[in-house]
């Protein structure tokens, strides 16, 4: 026992003596030649009174100094999306109250509805005519064309904006403003739903933006914005802080269809889930030509299957929202991800008559 103890006092030794000269060395070493690698820098600290002055200051100024609103004298009613709506259209409930604008409160001089900010009746359409038909000025020739889609078609582009499932939206003109700041067009590639009715996009995009299209090949789009465009006379377009919820709509598919019995609708739902897809659609794909096929499918067949395997069920039913309209047909069922249309009686059949017309 007494041989342990005498090892593990020696194994202390060197340790001790370790310490006691550390000890030593802090105490003649001076405090100020000594400064350790990175040794973090001494800041003053804040007193709280100043803390708190600086904290009622700015309170003052916010109560002294209100937000005003943006006043813009734009012609049409700002909306989210404006190819992707349809005003004429009422909602029958909303999911958020109507005070709640997505512009934010009190900066826009108009009032939310649920689905828009409604523009001033005072506000002259023809001017803003006038004034479109000054910036595009002159029409451009052939030549100075050809040249311009040259610098704007092309993949590599940089000034290029994508245009998803929302549509035409209100930030997006916004964004083809900024472009036009250093470039003369604006290349606008589009893919989702909204590439079923490309007319409608290139409405919206001429009508909203106030520029010209001078190019399309099936999603692509060159906006031009006008020989005399002034970026410093720019429009004012107020941003949308977020998106806002969307209201509740008429429900699409009937649960027994216009103009056919309850067994009827049953058998055609049956029938068209057995029957082989017309067309597999992709999602986030190009739709240019799905109205054109189904048209031509319904010449010979009543009932039409899509394929929407991966799309997602929110854009299966955008796909016929907008094909009920553009062929148009009866949608008469939405299930795991597939889509089935229903032509409609034809004229000189009894019961529900559809406007599709085979020569469309």
């Amino acid at each position: 026992m007494l041989s342990i103890r005498r090892s593990l006092t020696l194994a202390k030794e060197p340790i001790d003596s370790f310490l006691l000269l550390c000890n030593l060395r802090a105490r003649f070493v001076t405090t100020d030649n000594y400064d350790p690698p990175f040794s973090p820098l001494s800041k003053p600290a804040k007193s709280s009174e100043k803390k708190k002055i600086t904290q009622q200051d700015q309170s003052s100024e916010l109560v002294n100094k209100p937000t005003v609103p943006a006043i813009s004298d734009l012609p049409f009613d700002f909306r989210y999306s404006y190819s992707e709506t349809n005003p004429e259209i009422e909602p029958i409930g909303f999911r958020e109250p109507k005070r709640f604008s997505p512009f934010g409160p009190g900066r826009l001089d108009r009032k939310w509805n649920g689905t828009s900010a409604l523009a001033s009746p005072e506000i002259d359409q023809s001017q803003w005519a006038e004034d479109r038909a000054r910036v595009l000025g002159e029409p451009l020739t052939e030549e100075e064309v050809t040249e311009l889609v040259e610098r704007y078609r092309h993949n590599d582009c940089s000034r290029q904006i994508n245009l998803g499932k929302g549509g035409v939206t209100h930030n997006m003109i916004d964004d083809i403003h900024n472009h036009w700041k250093k470039a003369e067009a604006v290349r606008i590639k589009c893919l989702g739903v909204p590439t079923l009715d490309m007319d409608n996009i290139c409405l919206h995009l001429e009508e909203k933006s106030g520029g010209k299209i001078v190019y399309r090949h099936i999603n692509i789009l060159v906006v031009y914005r006008g020989r005399n465009y002034d970026p410093k006379n720019r429009p004012i377009i107020p941003l949308m802080l977020w998106k806002p919820y969307p209201p509740i709509y008429p429900r699409l598919v009937k649960k027994v269809a216009d103009g056919l019995t309850f067994e009827e609708t049953k058998e055609m739902r049956n029938r068209g889930l057995h029957s082989p897809a017309l067309m597999k659609l992709t999602r986030n794909g190009v739709y240019v030509n799905v109205v054109g096929r189904v048209r031509e499918e319904f010449e010979t067949e009543e009932i039409v299957r899509l394929d929407c395997t991966h799309v997602g069920m929110s854009d299966c039913k955008r796909i016929g929202v907008k094909l009920k309209d553009l062929v148009p047909c009866v949608p008469i069922l939405f299930k795991d991800e597939q889509i089935i249309l229903w032509r409609g009686k034809m004229k000189g059949e009894e019961g529900f008559v559809t406007n599709f017309n085979p020569e469309q």
